[in-house]
């Protein structure tokens, strides 16, 4: 009579039963629970942080490690799971330090830990990096916010360069400090394929040193203009001022000529007003006098406004008018200077004058002479 014990030990292909059904259950017990017992791990986590990561909240918390510890615990169910087995030992396998199946597997196991564990890092950089953000965001100065993300983007590449370099010593057991150092020419040249990323790399540090805008400015370069998004290690975002994203790298940003609208104190306004010919001269000293009064009494225009009748255009009467608004917001000047243009046309309006007709003559048939339109 075959005993239960008789049953598990009876073995298939080098394994007994019983080490299949450890195999299976583990196998199963992980898949099933590793999403409840990664969200476990990730509530302690948020806990060991302390008060100061609450602003943020525990769903960004969740949301950022939730998958990486999920798929560090599946690898090491695989781990647990397939250790439970060998293979047969008439299949002569090569143990795990010759080269053969047995290696392979077992370093590709510890390369997807290594993965794994970096994964998880780098999202904690983005939750570190989530809360100083947050503190950022209740000071004025937009500068300790370009300060945070930049920090953000280096510690990544950081930490991947580490990793990188980690599942080379651990996976594939090869000595690193040598293969930096061995690097030589073969170095040079990848310096010299990533010219264009180094340089900039060097321009976000430039940029972030030299500080010659900062997020939230709006600025104007390589022909676009709006508002700086993000400073990356390689590339700068900016929102135009239609709404499109512009993505520009960094060296362009420090080579090319760069205007920083929002470090103006002041925004010129400068226009021309033509009027038709049938103004007379009192009308034209009228019109000119009530709008200089006009824009000198506006709280924020400077003193030394411009309005002066200017020349004879070729239809019209020409008055020039130059002014400074004092706020250098771009919403705001659009605001001050459509108010302004406003009450300009109410005083036209007043005055009994009317815009001048940019039109030219069309004539029909042959363009009479001179002596002809002249009799």
């Amino acid at each position: 009579m075959i005993t239960v014990n008789d049953f598990l030990q009876y073995r298939i292909l080098g394994n007994s039963i019983e080490s299949y059904l450890w195999f299976a259950g583990i196998l199963v017990a992980g898949i099933l629970f590793k999403q409840f017992i990664s969200k476990l791990i990730s509530r302690l986590l948020f806990a060991s942080f302390g008060k100061k990561t609450r602003s943020v909240g525990l769903e960004t918390f969740l949301g950022l490690l939730t998958a990486p510890i999920s798929t560090f615990i599946l690898i090491i169910t695989f781990y647990l799971a397939f250790s439970q087995l060998s293979f047969p030992e008439n299949w002569n396998i090569s143990p795990d330090h010759v080269f053969g199946i047995r290696m392979v597997i077992h370093r590709v196991f510890q390369v997807a830990i290594i993965f794994s564990i970096f994964w998880i890092v780098l999202r904690l950089t983005d939750f570190i990096a989530s809360v100083f953000l947050h503190r950022a965001s209740l000071t004025d100065s937009k500068m300790d916010d370009q300060l945070v993300l930049f920090t953000r983007e280096i510690s990544k590449v950081i930490i991947v360069i580490i990793g990188f370099f980690a599942a080379l010593a651990i996976g594939f057991n090869l000595d690193v400090v040598s293969l930096v150092t061995g690097l030589g020419i073969g170095g040079l040249a990848f310096a010299l394929a990533a010219k264009e990323t180094l340089e900039n790399l060097l321009g976000s540090f430039t940029i972030f040193l030299d500080k010659p805008f900062k997020v939230g400015d709006q600025i104007r370069v390589s022909g676009v203009e709006g508002m700086v998004e993000s400073v990356g290690i390689r590339t700068t975002r900016i929102r135009s001022l239609d709404k499109s994203l512009v993505i520009l790298p960094n060296k362009k940003m420090i080579d090319a000529e760069l205007v920083n609208e929002d470090e103006r104190a002041l925004r010129r306004v400068r226009f021309t007003i033509r009027l038709a010919y049938s103004t007379t001269a009192e009308q034209l000293q009228n019109v000119s006098s009530e709008i200089k009064l006009l824009i000198e009494n506006h709280p924020m225009v400077t003193e030394n406004v411009r309005v002066n009748f200017r020349t004879f255009g070729v239809n019209s009467l020409d008055i020039r008018v130059n002014y400074f608004i004092m706020d250098p917001t771009y919403e705001k000047f659009l605001e001050i200077n459509e108010e302004i243009n406003l009450k300009i046309m109410g005083i036209i309006e007043r005055n009994d004058c009317a815009f001048a007709n940019p039109s030219a003559p069309i004539y029909l048939g042959n363009k009479p002479s001179l002596e002809e339109s002249e009799s």
